[in-house]
C-alpha cells in the first residue's frame, strides 16, 4: 500500500511539473520590454555570402535571428531547454546550428549550460549531442571542408573544480567525442581560431581559472597558446618562457585571431604586476602612507593636505583634519585606519596595478612572438580582464585589428597604434565582432548592450535592439493606473516604464521610449515610496544607491559607510534595501549588518552586529546581507540572510538578534527570506547553491517563526531558486522563481505547478504582484520583463472542487465601429472579451451565448485543458440570431462592414457545459 501511495504521489509531481498537464499551462505571460538598453551579447555569426544575414547569441537571452541587417530579429531558441549561451556556429552551406550551453564570460551572472545543442531546421527543434557536464563553453569552430567535423573549447564549472574542460571533437555530428586535449581540473579552454587560409591550422588558448563567491582568481600558470595542424586531433603548447610571450602565473584570459597559417595575434590579459617605477605616480598622500605611519608623524601633518586626502577619498564629509587629528590624540583610533577605511575587498581588485591588455603578434605560426605596441594600454581592461578578452583582424589587411574591453579600440598598422571607435550610441563593454572582409569599416559589434554596426570603421554606428534580452536583478511596481515597473540591469542601470507597454517603433517618431533610465551602472534594487511614487530609491553595485525624485529630478546619494576606526562595512553586488511597511520614511539597508535610516536615507544607525559568519579573504565582498523582510504585523520585526547561510531574526528593532538557520543547510546563499502577510509567526526561506555548483531546489517555511523548518521544495527540479512570493489574496497560493522557469503552488508549497507559458527557459531573478491589476511580474535576468494576470489562479481554491466554473466575464463597451476600418489599407477593428473558465477534467465542452431570456444566440465547440482556460469571444452573432431574437424584439443589428453582426447593448449569459456539469454567468455590454 506504502509503494502505491509513494507511486501516485511521484505521478502528481510530474503531472503538476510537466508543462502539458499543469494546471495554470494555459496561464499566459507576455513580455512588457524593454529592449532599448538590451543585454550582454556573447557571439555573432554571420552568414559570409550574405551579411544582413546573422545569429547572435546573448549570455542569458538565448539566440536570435535577423535576415534584414538586424532591423527585427527573431527568436529561435524559445524550444531550446536553456537560454544560456557560450558560443555559437552555423554551417551555413546546410543550414546547421551548433550551440554552445554556458557563458563563456566568468561574472557573477554567467550561467551554466548544458552541453552542445544542435538544430538542423533553423531552431524549431533542439538536440543536445554531448558533453552535458562541460558547463561553460568558449569556443566552436565546424571544419569547412566536413562540417561533421566540430572542435569545441570547453572552459568547464566556474565555481568548482571538473574534468569535462580542454578540447573535444567530434568526426561525426556529434554522436560522439573525444577529448584531444585536457590540461588540468581548473584549465580549460577560451578560445579558438582556425586559419581562414587552411582548415587544418588552429590556435587555442587555454585559461586557468576559479570563482568563489568571495574570490575570483582568473589567472594561472596553465594559461597559455596551443596549435594544431592536423584540424584539431592532437595540439601543442606553443607559448614558452623563451620565445617573447609571457608565461607563469599571472598569464590571464587570452583572446586568439588567426590572420593566415603563420600569422597569428593574441590579447593577453596580463595579471602580473607593475614594477614600482612604473606604478602610477599619486600626488599628495596616499593610502599605503598611513599603514607604517606613527602617531607623532600624523600629527605633523599639513592639514590643508590632509583634508585633500580625505574629500579626494570620499571619507564622510564629517570627517576633517582637525577633528580626525583629535581622535588620533585621544588614541580613539591609529593613522592605519586611514587605510583600511578605504579597504573593502573589491577595493583591492580595482587598485591593483597589474599590466593588464597587451597584444602579442607572431609571424611565424607561434614560434616566435612579440609584443605590438610600447607601454600599457591604461583604461582598456582595470583590472576586470577576465570580462573581455576578444581580438578580431580583417582577413583581407593583416595590420588591421580590433581588440575589445571598457573601449572598443582599432589598429591600421598591426598593434602598434590604437584608436578609440566606440561612440555615444555604443555601449562600453565589448564582447564579440565580426570584421567583414569584403567590405572595407563593416562591422558588426557585440556588446553588454546589444549589437551594433558601423560601415565606416566605427566612425557612425547603427543601433539594432529589437529583442527584449534585458538582464534584470530586481523589479517592483508602483500604485499607479496603469502601475509602473522599475528595475535594475546587469550593467544597464535602472530604467521604469509602463505596464501595458507593447513592443512598438512608433516611439521612434516622437524619441520618447516609454521606459526611462534613472540610474546607470549595475542597476540593483529598487524601492517607491507609496505615499509618492515620484520618491525611488535604486542605485548600482555594492551598496551605491541613491533616492531620486521622478517630478523634480532631485538626487540624493546614499551609501553608508563605517565609523573611522571601525571595520569597513561589506556590501554584497546585490545590497538589499527596504522601505519599512509601517512608515515610508524608514529605510533598511543591509551590508553585513543592518542599517536603518529614519529620514529616508539622509541619514543611517547600525541596529546589529556582524549577522554573517565574518567574511573571507579575497577580491569579492564576501558574508554580506543579501535579503531583509520586515513583518507587516510589527514594526521592527525583521528577518535577513545573508550570502553564507544565516538567517536571522529580530523582533525588537534590533535591540537583539537570533540566529535561525542553524537546521537549514549550511552555507548557501540566502536567495530570499519573506515575512509572511497572512500569518504573524510564518516566514519562507529560499538558498541557492550555485555559488558551489549545488543545482538543488531549497525552499522552506516555517510557521514559528524559523524555530522548526519544512521543506517545501522537494519536488522540484534540479535549478537554484532565486526567490518566493505569497499571493496577496489567498494564503495558500505561492509564485516561485527558477534560474530556468516559474512555479505556481495552490497549497503552500505541497505540490508545484510549471507556470510557463509565453516564457521561455530563463533565469528568473524576481518576482512581484501589483495588488489592484492583479498581474504577476516577473524579471528575468536574459529576457527583460513579464506579466500574467492571476486574477483566476486567486479563486483557484474556491473553485478546484466543481466541474465547471466561470471565473470572469469582463463587461465590454460598445462600439458603432466593431466590424470595419478607417480605410481598406488598416485592418478591421475586431472586440474581444476573454472568458476565463476552470475546469476539472479535460475534454470537450460547449460554449453558449444566450440572450437573458434563455434564447440561444451563439455556439461553440471547444477541446478544455484540466486547469485553466480561455475563450476569446469576438462579440459576433450569427444573421438566424439576428432574426430569431434581436428583429423580434424590435432591436436594430445591423450587418458589419466585415459582414459580422455584433451584440447590442445589453445584458446577455455566457454558460460553458458538458454532460457532468454546466457553469453561467452574466455578460454585460455597454
Amino acid at each position: 500500500m506504502k509503494k502505491i501511495t509513494l507511486l501516485f504521489s511521484m505521478l502528481l509531481i510530474f503531472l503538476g511539473l510537466n508543462a502539458q498537464t499543469s494546471l495554470v499551462k494555459n496561464v499566459s505571460f507576455t513580455n512588457i520590454g524593454p529592449s532599448i538598453m538590451s543585454g550582454r551579447v556573447v557571439d555573432v555569426d554571420v552568414n559570409p555570402q550574405k551579411p544582413s544575414e546573422f545569429y547572435v547569441a546573448y549570455a542569458s537571452g538565448g539566440l536570435w535571428y535577423t535576415n534584414n541587417n538586424g532591423t527585427t530579429f527573431t527568436p529561435i531558441s524559445e524550444n531550446a531547454p536553456t537560454q544560456n549561451m557560450g558560443d555559437i556556429a552555423i554551417d551555413w552551406k546546410n543550414g546547421t546550428i551548433w550551440v554552445g550551453t554556458g557563458e563563456s564570460n566568468s561574472s557573477r551572472s554567467s550561467y551554466s549550460g548544458i552541453g552542445i545543442l544542435k538544430s538542423t531546421n533553423k531552431g524549431k527543434t533542439w538536440e543536445n549531442v554531448g558533453l552535458k557536464n562541460s558547463q561553460h563553453i568558449g569556443r566552436i569552430i565546424i571544419n569547412k571542408n566536413n562540417p561533421n567535423e566540430v572542435v569545441v573549447g570547453v572552459i568547464g564549472n566556474l565555481y568548482t573544480t571538473n574534468k569535462e574542460r580542454g578540447i573535444y571533437k567530434t568526426i561525426d555530428g556529434g554522436k560522439t567525442w573525444k577529448n584531444v586535449l585536457f590540461i588540468d581540473e581548473n584549465t580549460g579552454v577560451i578560445d579558438i581560431s582556425v586559419s581562414p587560409k587552411n582548415s587544418n591550422v588552429l590556435y587555442a588558448a587555454s585559461w586557468e581559472r576559479i570563482r568563489k563567491a568571495w574570490n575570483f582568481d582568473g589567472d594561472g600558470k596553465h594559461s597559455a597558446i596551443y596549435k594544431s595542424t592536423d584540424a584539431g586531433s592532437t595540439w601543442e603548447k606553443i607559448t614558452t618562457e623563451k620565445n617573447g610571450f609571457p608565461t607563469g602565473s599571472g598569464i590571464g584570459r587570452i583572446g586568439l585571431a588567426a590572420f593566415n597559417n603563420e600569422v597569428i595575434y593574441a590579447l593577453l590579459d596580463n595579471q602580473f604586476m607593475r614594477s614600482e617605477k612604473e606604478k602610477k605616480k599619486e600626488q599628495g598622500l596616499k593610502k599605503n602612507d598611513f599603514k607604517k605611519m606613527s602617531k607623532e608623524d600624523f600629527l605633523r601633518l599639513d592639514n590643508k593636505e590632509l583634508n585633500t586626502y580625505l574629500r579626494v577619498h570620499n571619507f564622510d564629509r564629517k570627517y576633517s583634519a582637525e577633528n580626525v587629528k583629535t581622535s588620533i590624540r585621544k588614541g580613539k583610533i591609529k593613522p592605519s585606519d586611514l587605510a583600511i577605511y578605504l579597504e573593502d575587498a573589491n577595493f583591492v581588485l580595482l587598485n591593483s596595478e597589474v599590466i593588464g591588455a597587451e597584444v602579442y603578434k607572431s609571424d611565424d605560426g607561434g614560434k616566435t612572438w612579440n609584443k605590438t605596441h610600447k607601454g600599457y594600454l591604461d583604461g582598456m581592461y582595470s583590472s576586470y580582464g577576465y570580462y573581455f578578452g576578444i581580438i578580431a583582424v580583417n582577413s583581407s589587411n593583416q595590420n588591421k585589428i580590433y581588440i575589445g574591453g571598457v573601449p572598443l579600440l582599432r589598429s591600421d598598422d598591426g598593434g602598434e597604434n590604437f584608436s578609440s571607435i566606440g561612440k555615444e550610441n555604443v555601449h562600453s563593454d565589448h564582447q564579440a565582432l565580426w570584421v567583414n572582409p569584403n567590405l572595407e569599416g563593416h562591422i558588426i559589434d557585440g556588446n553588454d548592450g546589444g549589437i551594433n554596426i558601423t560601415y565606416d570603421d566605427g566612425e557612425n554606428w547603427i543601433k539594432n535592439n529589437s529583442p527584449a534580452v534585458g538582464q534584470f536583478y530586481y523589479i517592483n511596481v508602483d500604485n499607479q493606473k496603469p502601475y509602473n515597473v522599475f528595475g535594475g540591469l546587469q550593467d544597464n542601470g535602472v530604467w521604469y516604464g509602463p505596464s501595458n507597454y507593447e513592443a512598438s517603433k512608433r516611439w521612434e517618431s516622437s524619441g520618447n521610449y516609454p521606459y526611462k533610465s534613472i540610474g546607470g551602472g549595475d542597476g540593483m534594487q529598487v524601492q517607491i515610496d507609496n505615499r509618492d511614487n515620484n520618491i525611488v530609491y535604486s542605485g548600482s553595485q555594492f551598496g551605491y544607491y541613491f533616492r531620486y525624485n521622478l517630478k523634480t529630478k532631485e538626487r540624493m546619494s546614499i551609501h553608508p559607510t563605517h565609523e573611522l576606526g571601525d571595520t569597513p562595512y561589506r556590501y554584497n553586488w546585490q545590497t538589499p534595501i527596504l522601505l519599512s511597511p509601517h512608515n515610508q520614511d524608514i529605510l533598511y539597508m543591509g551590508a553585513n549588518k543592518l542599517l536603518r535610516s529614519m529620514d529616508q536615507g539622509a541619514t543611517f544607525d547600525v541596529i546589529s552586529d556582524d549577522l554573517t559568519t565574518g567574511g573571507k579573504k579575497g577580491n569579492v565582498p564576501y558574508g554580506t546581507l543579501t535579503s531583509i523582510s520586515e513583518s507587516p504585523f510589527q514594526f521592527g520585526f525583521i528577518y535577513v540572510g545573508s550570502d553564507d547561510g544565516y538567517v536571522n531574526i529580530t523582533e525588537n528593532g534590533g535591540a537583539t538578534w537570533k540566529r535561525i538557520s542553524d537546521n537549514l543547510p549550511q552555507g548557501l546563499w540566502v536567495s530570499r527570506v519573506i515575512a509572511s502577510q497572512h500569518e504573524n509567526d510564518r516566514v519562507y526561506v529560499t538558498l541557492n547553491g550555485y555559488r558551489n555548483d549545488d543545482f538543488k531546489p531549497y525552499v522552506y517555511v516555517s510557521e514559528d517563526k524559523g524555530a522548526t523548518w519544512k521543506n517545501i521544495g522537494s519536488q522540484l527540479p534540479n535549478y537554484p531558486i532565486n526567490v518566493i512570493k505569497e499571493d496577496p489574496a489567498d494564503e495558500n497560493i505561492m509564485y516561485l522563481g527558477t534560474d530556468n522557469e516559474a512555479y505556481v503552488s495552490f497549497d503552500k508549497g505541497e505540490n508545484w505547478q510549471l507556470f510557463s507559458k509565453g516564457l521561455p527557459k530563463v533565469a528568473i531573478h524576481d518576482l512581484v504582484i501589483q495588488k489592484e491589476a492583479k498581474d504577476l511580474v516577473i524579471g528575468t535576468h536574459g529576457r527583460s520583463i513579464y506579466k500574467a494576470n492571476i486574477a483566476a489562479l486567486q479563486k483557484f481554491n474556491s473553485i478546484n472542487n466543481k466541474e465547471i466554473s466561470i471565473i470572469e466575464v469582463p463587461a465590454v463597451r460598445f462600439s458603432s465601429r466593431w466590424g470595419s476600418s478607417w480605410s481598406q489599407w488598416y485592418d478591421v477593428y475586431e472586440p474581444k472579451v476573454t472568458i476565463s473558465y476552470y475546469v476539472a477534467s479535460s475534454g470537450k465542452y460547449t460554449i453558449d451565448i444566450l440572450a437573458e431570456n434563455g434564447i440561444k444566440l451563439k455556439s461553440y465547440k471547444v477541446e478544455a485543458d484540466k486547469g485553466f482556460n480561455y475563450f476569446n469571444y469576438n462579440v459576433s452573432v450569427d444573421k438566424q440570431s439576428v432574426k430569431k431574437h434581436f428583429e423580434k424584439q424590435d432591436i436594430a443589428v445591423k450587418e458589419a462592414q466585415n459582414g459580422s453582426y455584433y451584440l447590442p447593448k445589453g445584458k446577455y449569459i455566457v454558460k460553458i457545459s458538458n454532460s457532468k456539469g454546466t457553469s453561467e454567468k452574466a455578460l454585460i455590454i455597454n
